[in-house]
Formats: C-alpha cells, structure tokens, sequence
C-alpha cells in the first residue's frame, strides 16, 4: 500500500511527495525578483519592456505588487492583516535585467522585502481618482520643524503627479534640508486610489508614534523557520476550508475543525498560530487557558462560549487556545467539578460548531498526553501536529531569521553553528542569538561610561557579533529539553584521558563514527551500535571516558545514577526511564550515561530483582530494542546522500579475520548450563522423562543429541528441542 501523500508516476514509476504540495511554486511571468532602483522614486518600479510587454502593461500604467513569501524552494502569497501590497506607476528601463523588478527602498519597506526576494505584478484596471485622503508624519521626522507640512511637502511632491497611494503605507518627501516620512491613514474610495489635482489632502491630526510602526507582535510565515512540512499542514488544514469552502463540498467530505499544535516547550507552537492569524486574514481569538477560569460557579463555561459565539459572528475565523492541556485535562485524573465541566462544556462546543461554519479550532500544548482522550477524535482535533526540535537544516533557518537584523561580523558561519546546536529549539537558538550579543557588549565596557547620557557613535559603529562570541555563547547555553537533567556540558577530551589506546580506539568506531559519519552506515547496510557497557574497578576511568567521547563527537551529555530512577510510587520509575529517553531523542545526538547501572540491573534476570528495580530493568530493556527499530523507520529514502547509492567496496575475509579478534560470545557457559537445568525441570514436571542437554558435538538424529545451533540435514522437524 502506498503512503496517502505518495503518488507513483505512470511513466517511470518513481513516487512523488505532496506532503508540501500546498506550497509548491506556480510557474508565472508575473513573478519577478527584486533588484535595486536607479531613479529613486517612492511612486515608480522600472521593468523591462520585454518583461512589460508579457505582462500586457504600458508605460505609466497603475500596477498592484504583491509579496510571495519565500519559503524554501517555494512561493505563495500573503493575505491577511499582515499585508504586503502596493500600488505603483510602471516604467520600462532597457538597463533592466529579466525577469527583474527595480523598486526603492520606500517600496522595499511598505512591502517588507529584501533585494533578490520574489513579488508578482497585476495589472490594477480598476483603480480611481481618489476623492480624499489622510496623511499625517512619523513623529521622529519631523522634531525642530516649524511651518505648514502640506505647503513645505506634500502639496510640492503631489501637484500634477496623479501618484497612486495604498492605506497603510509610508513615503518619504525631501523637502529643503530634511526628509519628512509620511502614512497614509485612509483613502476614498477603496484602499488605494491615485492623487489627483481634485483630490483632498486632509493631514490634520497627532503624529503617528514610531513604536506603533514597528510592532513586534505582528509575525508573519517569514518569522517562522524549521517547520516546512508542518507549515505546509496547517496551510492545509486551516487556509483551505476558510478561503476555498468548495473543494470539500465538491469532493463531499467535512472540512477538518481542529488543530493541536504540540511538542517541546520553545519549539514555536504560539508563534505559529499567531503568524497564521496574521496572513490568513481571518479573525482571531485567541484564549490563554488559564485566563478562562473563574472562582464563580458556571462562569468559566460561560467565557469559553462566549469566545465561540463571537467566533461564529465573524466567521471566517480562528479559536486558538494556549495551554489547551490547562482547562482540558484528562476528567479521571481530575479532581475539582470545575475541570470536569469546562471539558464536557468544550467537547460540547465542538461538536457544535457547523460544518460549513467557517471557524477552525487550534489547540497548543507541550503535554499532549494530559488531554483528555475524548478531545483527539476525528470531528474535534482532526489533527495532532508536532512542532519538533529542528534539524541542522532547520536551525540554520531559524538562526538566519533570528540574526537579520544583528550586525554580524564577516567571520560568523551560521551553518557551523547550526550544526554545533544539537537538540536546540527555536527559543533557545533566539537565547544563544541574545546571549551572542551580551557578549559583544561586554567587551566594551571598559569604554563605555553607564553615567553618559550617550554613547560615541565610533564605539557603537565598531562593535559587531563575531564567531567567537557565539562559540563563548555556546559553552554557556544548552537546550531547553535538557535543563532539567543534564549535569553539565562536557569539556574533557582525549588527551584528558591517559592509556587505554584500544578503548578509546573502540569507542571512536562505537559512537564516534555513527554520529560524525552516518552516511557510510548506510551505504555499507551497517546499524550502529545501541550501546556501550563500561566495566572495570573503582576508578579507572569510566565516567571521564564517557564524557571525553561525548565531547569528542560534540553530542549532548546526560548523566544518570542509577538510584536517581528509583521512586516510592507505582509506576514512577518506569517514568522516569521513559522520559529520560523521550529528551534524549529530542536533543539527539545525544549520550545517555548511566553510572551505577548495576543497582537496577543486575545479574540473575528480572525474576531475582524487587518488582521496582526489575520494571525498570524491563522497561529499560524494550527501550533499548526500540532504538534500532526507530532508525530504521526514520529512514527517509529520498533524504540520503548520493554517495550512499554507491558500489561499496568488497568485503573479504581479511576483514572478518580482523574482525573475529574483538568478537565474543553472547552467550556463556553458565548460561548454557543454568538453560540446560531449566529444560530438564521443566519436561520432568511435564512427564516427558527424556532428559534435554546442549550436545558438545553436531548429531544427525533424534532430539537428545541434535545440536540446535547446527544446520541438521534432516529438516526442521529435528530442530525442536523437546523433540
């Protein structure tokens, strides 16, 4: 059966992936890249007129731009309160290379774009003389101006320019000595429309405030990296059935109603929900768990609904509830009737919501097992997505949306670091960024005087985030999944560690070589080893070996005692192990070293242990065997590297030569013994009254002396050992 996602080709059979297809690019001539103006006007963009004639567009024509986020190797448009259009004059510029588009820097900033991002031209027919307009200036601009700003600026720069405005966008004008920035508050008609002559320019009112310029909270799909897949979902899920309702009504099936959002704590599961209220342009309500709940009796159902009701209102829109886990926690572990009822009362409220109401529910936790199983059913939560720690790719996204506005000195290598932060999610790459520039800081103050007033612009021009102050960040900061558990970050190396050649020799091949080369793993078919038991006396080395390999691979370090899993309550320790586990995959690499195993594994089986110490051992066990069980499922086909699909060199007996000096058994003689004695006991205590033992030497016959470890030439009848 194929995967859901899949499709093979009919031609060569080859199967392609539409997990993403959402945000695939559509091929248009309209799609044009951003490249610097020559004729610094805020009202014009110059193309080529070859690229205008594709377009069907004449010089001095109105044109609409919109913004294509850039997502990856893929491109689709914004809408929504976070909106990136403008209204421009086009020129034809022969000096213009195709497929390019010449805009200022004025343009640039009302778009939000960078030089070499993507946008689409359209043409705009339907654009009117505007009836009247507000204006007023950005506060910063205009400090020690006196005298009528219509006169000074804007009568000059608008008289016989039939300039086409947008709501909401800014300009500059040039006026004498200074330059004075300017917003457009409002328009009529429509929300852009062109200046004429007859137009009214009302520009009386406060000036707007910077600060309310620039905004932090408004994120949008670019401030979001490492979650191209996940993206792709919930665009999915959520821009779908509000903005194209049909596809499912034509298809017959129910549009999905909600979204759990859930992973490790950082990993951006509200910044996702809040950059998707930005660009969808629905409306959003947004309910912070605990904010819902109330000491009056029946107060808290009525705030949850009277948060769908208003949803409902205004649909299209969006319910997103943060720490969905503390007002919906499972009702058998509960213990207060208010919990109790605040879930039945969502569960309610769900199930009510129509299906063609155009209202989408997302839900976010860390803790996706503390909800209540009745929440996760298809027709509540249709979909549970994990927002995971990112990969290497991932972290470089992350790092270079986090460090675009940082002045970065010319050595820092973004893909070095992406690459040293194993396990680190997006909040702690924004720390390690924070923590970076403390760094640059205080190597300057020596020279800066807290009592000044100011600071000297040559000390400001100089300092610059160098790759040094990361590396001294790194030393200090470490993932938040592991805070809780690692001890510290391991600085010994192998020159720490005097002698034991073939240890450490063997230690490199074990865990070294998987982690720094796992290309050749596969390309030979091997799997690495799932672990490594250290044994020896009393201080000889163990754990300093232990944190020179982790170290050396520069994977993380978690250090565990045995006796620390050990707790009075049912169940607790097996928890422990688990979850120990659980953080040890999310901070992958990682190195779990457990000292002192001994106290919870020792020898003579699960039988001879206390019921604590051997559930544990038995839970440790299945973990262990699920490792390798876990690579093998992770393993993406289309993700390998090209040289895996290589001819491998020959393996010859040389090597298993070689190879037989560190084998050894797996097996015992005491332990063939002690399974002998066993055998025996147990087919006297059924009566069979032949006695079973391991034979020294390969039979051909019956049952007492076939050896089953031997091929038997006589079938596999002769394999069973009780004959």
């Amino acid at each position: 059966m194929s995967h859901p996602a899949e499709s093979s080709d009919s031609k060569g059979g080859a199967k392609r992936d539409f997990s993403t297809a959402i945000l695939e690019r559509k091929k248009s001539p309209n799609r044009l890249i951003v490249d610097e103006a020559v004729n610094d006007d805020n009202s014009v963009v110059a193309m080529h007129p070859n690229t205008m004639e594709k377009l069907q567009l004449f010089r001095g024509d109105t044109i609409l731009i919109k913004v294509c986020f850039f997502f990856s190797l893929f491109v689709f448009h914004l809408n929504g309160k976070k909106r990136k259009d403008t209204v421009c004059i086009a020129l034809a510029d022969e000096t213009c290379e195709e497929p390019k588009i010449r805009m200022n820097k004025v343009v640039r900033s009302n778009l939000r774009v960078r030089l070499a991002d993507v946008v689409s031209v359209h043409q705009c027919p339907d654009v009117k003389y505007g009836k009247r307009v507000h204006i007023l200036p950005l506060d910063d601009t205009i400090e020690g101006i006196t005298g009528d700003l219509f006169d000074a600026y804007l009568k000059p720069y608008f008289m016989e320019a039939y300039r086409p405005v947008r709501k909401g966008d800014n300009f500059l004008v040039r006026g004498g000595m200074r330059s004075v920035e300017f917003k457009v508050i409002e328009t009529d008609p429509g929300e852009y429309c062109v200046v004429a002559p007859d137009t009214e320019i009302f520009c009386e009112g406060e000036p707007v405030r910077r600060e309310d310029e620039d905004r932090l909270d408004e994120v949008g799909y670019d401030d979001v990296g490492g979650v191209r897949k996940q993206m792709a979902q919930i665009r999915e899920l959520v821009e779908l059935p509000l903005r194209h309702p049909q596809l499912f009504k034509s298809i017959g099936v129910k549009p999905p109603k909600g979204i759990l959002l859930y992973g490790p704590p950082g990993s951006g599961k509200t910044l996702i929900a809040r950059a998707v209220a930005n660009e969808t342009g629905a409306f959003f309500f947004c309910i912070n768990g605990p904010e819902i709940m109330s000491k009056l009796a029946g107060e808290s159902e009525s705030n949850l609904r009277k948060a769908f009701e208003e949803a409902e209102k205004n649909a299209p829109s969006i319910i997103f509830i943060d720490e969905i886990d503390s007002i919906a926690p499972k009702r058998e572990k509960t213990n207060g009737e208010v919990e109790r009822r605040i879930v039945s009362q969502l569960l309610t409220l769900m199930d009510g919501l129509k299906s063609r109401a155009h209202v989408i529910v997302m839900g976010a936790t860390n803790r996706p097992n503390s909800i209540d199983p009745a929440l996760r059913r298809f027709g509540r939560f249709d979909r549970e997505i994990d927002i995971g720690v990112p990969d290497e790719v991932g972290r470089l996204e992350v790092l270079r949306i986090h460090t675009k506005n940082m002045k970065l000195s010319e050595d820092v290598d973004l893909e070095k670091i992406a690459k040293d932060t194993h396990g680190y999610v997006g909040a702690d790459l924004a720390a390690l960024c924070t923590e970076a520039a403390l760094q640059c800081i205080r190597e300057k103050m020596d020279v800066i005087d807290l009592e000044d007033d100011s600071i000297d612009a040559e000390i400001l021009n100089s300092m610059a985030v160098s790759n040094e102050h990361f590396h001294t960040a790194l030393g200090t900061s470490n993932p938040s999944a592991l805070r809780e558990t690692v001890v510290e970050v391991p600085n010994v190396s192998w020159e720490d560690v005097g002698g034991l050649e073939n240890v450490k020799r063997e230690l490199q091949e074990t865990v070294q070589y998987p982690v720094e080369h796992p290309e050749k793993f596969e390309k030979f078919g091997m799997s690495p080893s799932k672990g490594v038991l250290f044994y020896g006396p009393p201080g000889c080395g163990k754990t300093l070996l232990a944190k020179a390999i982790a170290n050396e691979c520069q994977a993380n370090f978690i250090s565990i005692k045995g006796p620390e899993l050990l707790t009075m309550w049912f169940g607790e320790s097996e928890a422990n192990v688990r979850e120990i586990f659980d953080k040890a995959r999310q901070s992958a690499p990682c190195v779990l070293f457990f000292d002192e195993l001994d106290s919870i594994a020792t020898q003579g089986g699960v039988w001879d242990l206390g019921c604590s110490e051997g559930c544990i051992f038995s839970r440790f066990c299945s973990i262990m065997q699920d490792i390798e069980k876990e690579r093998r499922r992770g393993e993406n086909p289309d993700s390998m590297d090209e040289d895996v699909d290589d001819e491998v060199a020959e393996i010859k007996a040389a090597h298993f030569e070689e190879s037989m000096k560190y084998a050894r058994r797996s097996v015992s003689d005491a332990d063939i013994r002690k399974y002998q004695a066993f055998a025996q006991t147990l087919q006297q205590s059924r009566g069979f009254g032949s006695e079973f033992r391991f034979s020294e030497t390969a039979g051909t016959g019956g049952a007492s002396g076939t050896d089953p470890f031997a091929t038997s030439a006589a079938g596999a009848d002769e394999d069973d050992l009780y004959g």
